[in-house]
């Protein structure tokens, strides 16, 4: 996943508001948004890796969210194990972010972010393998993190609230949905339009990650599409926690790409919905 806009407790209604894009190789094989087992029988919503197993953004049926992305390196290392195991592990365990911290080799994988909840606590914490303030630096030491409060974040290939233009772009569609749910039915449009933006960023706004100018041109876009590296945005997501009774419905809508290209994304696309009541 390479691109998470999320609001905790910012508006009346709704608890829990995420958008995301996952940008990936074309050819890895993923299973798109479904309910399913992991090893110990604990049942979580989640699209799936079927390369390595794991995910990069799911929810489970007991309230525990994880979110992931992965920190953009100068020279690509995955490192031993997959990141996408980390989400699995939080969606499987009964502990709390300290015991998960714990746990975490940072020299074990490649650079990432990972957000981690548990929504009837409501603790939210943000860990990651890299320094905020040198992210794309290669060495991975020791656990970075941060206990989230209420408000609205951004991650996309760097650190928490990195100021990306498509991270900011994405964190204002979240605000405008927010704004526009106890008003319209189309609440959905701002975050339709900002995860399916392909248009990339000035070249005063480019990040600088160490990667070509050319690179970091193509993945500066919300939604990228890099044909000549077979490389692109497969998915987008959107989780919103509404009042249903005394509890919520969690409704989890994916979209997957059949192909990545120009022109207006959404189109063709396969529309996947999940529930969960908290």
């Amino acid at each position: 996943m390479c691109l998470i806009a999320f609001a905790l407790n910012a508006a009346p209604g709704c608890p829990l508001l995420i958008a995301a894009n996952r940008d990936e190789f074309l050819n890895r094989p993923t299973a798109a948004l479904h309910r399913w087992n992991l090893d110990d029988g604990t049942e979580i919503v989640a699209g799936r890796d079927l390369r390595d197993g794991g995910t990069w953004l799911g929810l489970s049926p007991a309230g525990r969210v994880a979110m992931l992305t992965n920190v953009r390196q100068p020279l690509a290392g995955s490192g031993s194990r997959s990141r996408g195991e980390l989400v699995t592990r939080w969606l499987q365990g009964d502990g709390d972010e300290d015991r998960l911290a714990g746990t975490i080799d940072p020299s074990a994988y490649g650079g990432f972010n990972l957000v981690v909840g548990d929504f009837h606590r409501q603790h939210w914490t943000w860990l990651s393998n890299r320094d905020p303030d040198t992210p794309h630096e290669t060495r991975a030491s020791k656990m970075h993190r941060k206990a989230l409060s209420a408000g609205i974040y951004g991650l996309s290939n760097a650190s928490l609230d990195t100021p990306w233009p498509k991270t900011l772009r994405l964190k204002q569609a979240v605000t405008d949905a927010l704004t526009r749910m106890s008003t319209t039915d189309e609440w959905m449009l701002p975050l339709a339009r900002s995860l399916s933006d392909g248009t990339p960023a000035n070249a005063r706004e480019l990040p600088h990650t160490g990667v070509p100018d050319d690179m970091e041109r193509a993945l500066s876009s919300a939604f990228v599409c890099m044909p000549g590296r077979a490389y692109g945005t497969r998915s987008s997501l959107v989780v919103s926690a509404r009042p249903a009774g005394s509890g919520w419905d969690v409704h989890m809508d994916e979209w997957t790409y059949p192909h990545t290209g120009p022109g207006a994304p959404l189109e063709g696309a396969q529309h996947h919905r999940e529930t969960l009541n908290w």
